[in-house]
């Protein structure tokens, strides 16, 4: 029996790429009770009714800077999926309070909505942006991340247990660079940042099983972080076109060569599983030792870093090839 059988579930941004492939992959593998769709574009919401029809589901126009809103959309939830964020990064560099309303204000509207409503269990989506951030993204995710933590302390009497899961780009998501190449093919030129940049790349499937796995498995205050691989720009712009040159057009504000997901910094609290990392939480509610021999979880050694240049796991072009042949690419 899955943990989310007959369970209310709802999922905030749910009408973006891993809202979508979320919904389908719970109503084709699990059997939850209900299934609500929380997000604030009506005709994303419309489209998604044209190819969603389950009885399970519902639709709800909301914004996670409205509380009241939900409040009430919470009201008899079970689990919640917070996937609702913006996410450019040049339009947070040049909307800066738009960025901290959604990002910031907006998670914590979301913790006091789900510490009233009495929900049991809460994952955030973050990104390797929030680690060591050189954006105002990255540091409105990181400030949601801690949110997301500390709102452990607050639902103590309640007990909603609140963790994140932290990923890289998503591939085949509409934010990532590889739809963006191939919408550029057709000039046979790609503009490339830098060809010794390196990302963290998963697939939308993988990074809903990592989320689900994790909902299962969490105890309050995790940072989940999966072990994925990385792969150099150019590799990509080979997968995605080879035909086309290139043409470096030098980093944007705000934009790193090499992304991280745990930072030195963070590895003193650090477990190691097979398929993951578990940052656990710096705080004295939570007992790290009876973590580690509970779970079986192994310390990463001291200054240990989790970075895409570093990363002993990497994709190949014929590798990334194969996953865009089985994988549906949002232009």
């Amino acid at each position: 029996m899955s943990f989310l059988d007959g369970k209310s579930v709802l999922v905030t941004g749910a009408t973006g790429s891993f809202g979508k492939r979320f919904v389908r992959t719970v109503l084709d593998q699990h059997d939850p009770k209900r299934l609500v769709v929380f997000s604030r574009d009506e005709l994303k919401q419309f489209e998604m009714q044209q190819v969603f029809r389950d009885a399970r589901l519902r639709y709800v126009l909301g914004d996670v800077r409205d509380k009241e809103r939900l409040y009430h959309a919470l009201d008899g939830i079970d689990v919640v999926i917070h996937a609702a964020a913006m996410k450019q990064v040049p339009a947070s560099e040049h909307n800066p309070m738009e960025a901290i309303r959604t990002n910031v204000m907006g998670a914590g509207n979301v913790i006091s909505a789900c510490i009233d409503q009495g929900v049991e269990r809460v994952i955030a989506l973050s990104t390797d942006k929030a680690a060591n951030p050189a954006n105002l993204y990255g540091a409105t995710k990181l400030c949601s991340d801690k949110l997301f933590v500390a709102a452990n302390v607050l639902a103590e009497p309640q007990r909603t247990r609140f963790s994140v899961v932290r990923y890289g780009n998503v591939i085949g998501s509409r934010g990532s660079v590889i739809p963006f190449f191939m919408q550029r093919r057709a000039s046979g030129v790609l503009p490339i940042t830098d060809p010794r940049m390196t990302r963290f790349w998963i697939t939308l499937g993988e990074g809903v099983q990592f989320v689900v796995s994790s909902l299962e498995r969490m105890r309050g205050g995790e940072v989940f972080v999966p072990k994925i691989p990385s792969m150099t720009i150019m590799d990509v712009a080979k997968a995605v076109a080879p035909e086309c040159r290139t043409e470096v057009i030098g980093i944007r504000p705000g934009e790193k060569l090499h992304e991280i997901m745990i930072t030195p910094d963070d590895a003193w609290n650090t477990a190691e599983f097979d398929d993951r990392y578990v940052i656990q939480p710096a705080a004295d509610w939570w007992n790290r030792s009876a973590y580690l021999a509970e779970t079986g979880g192994k310390p990463v050694e001291e200054g240990f870093m989790y970075s895409s240049d570093r990363n002993p796991n990497w994709m190949q072009a014929s590798e990334l090839r194969a996953l865009l042949d089985s994988e549906p690419v949002e232009l």
